[in-house]
């Protein structure tokens, strides 16, 4: 069941850029966090404090992967609803992937697309409107459609069901 595999994948678009986010949400999300980045603010990302930001390496063993970021998200608050940990190392393709293998290998399991909005909607943190503006958003050719999507993740067009709903239900009573 989904609920009970860690995932992650690279969250950020392909190619080179100056940060580059490897996202691992689920029940071990800090536990596979652990095996692989190392910091010495905290033991472990169960005692960090949420959305507090801590630099460290990305570690294969004793060799160094990268060094970066790493930032906790305790369920529910997170995209996902679910634990969630966000390593951010520089953006080269080669470091994305030898971190996110790492963390594959550590326990999480590949995220299919989408994966991470599907947990959000499956939680409760999305309805389906929102889920299907989040991918309206990442393809957004121009200022109007981002904005419409914009307010459709926000819940305005759910909020206008919701008004029409309620109004159809009331004349629907004196019928």
């Amino acid at each position: 069941m989904y609920e009970e595999t860690t995932i992650a994948a690279i969250a950020t678009s392909p190619g080179e850029g100056g940060i580059g986010i490897i996202r691992i949400s689920g029940m071990q999300a800090a536990d596979v966090a652990d095996r692989v980045f190392h910091t010495k603010k905290i033991k472990s990302f169960h005692e960090a404090e949420p959305y507090r930001m801590y630099f460290g390496r990305v570690m294969e063993g004793d060799r160094q992967v990268d060094e970066g970021l790493a930032v906790y998200m305790r369920s529910p608050h997170s995209y996902t609803g679910e634990d969630v940990v966000e390593i951010q190392i520089h953006g080269s393709m080669e470091a994305l992937r030898q971190t996110l293998s790492l963390v594959l290998e550590k326990g999480a399991a590949p995220a299919h697309r989408g994966e991470s909005t599907k947990r959000a909607f499956l939680k409760g943190r999305l309805d389906l409107s929102q889920a299907e503006a989040v991918m309206d958003i990442i393809s957004s050719g121009s200022e109007a459609a981002l904005s419409n999507s914009l307010r459709q993740l926000q819940g305005k067009l759910r909020s206008k069901i919701d008004e029409v709903r309620s109004e159809i239900l009331y004349r629907t009573a004196f019928i």
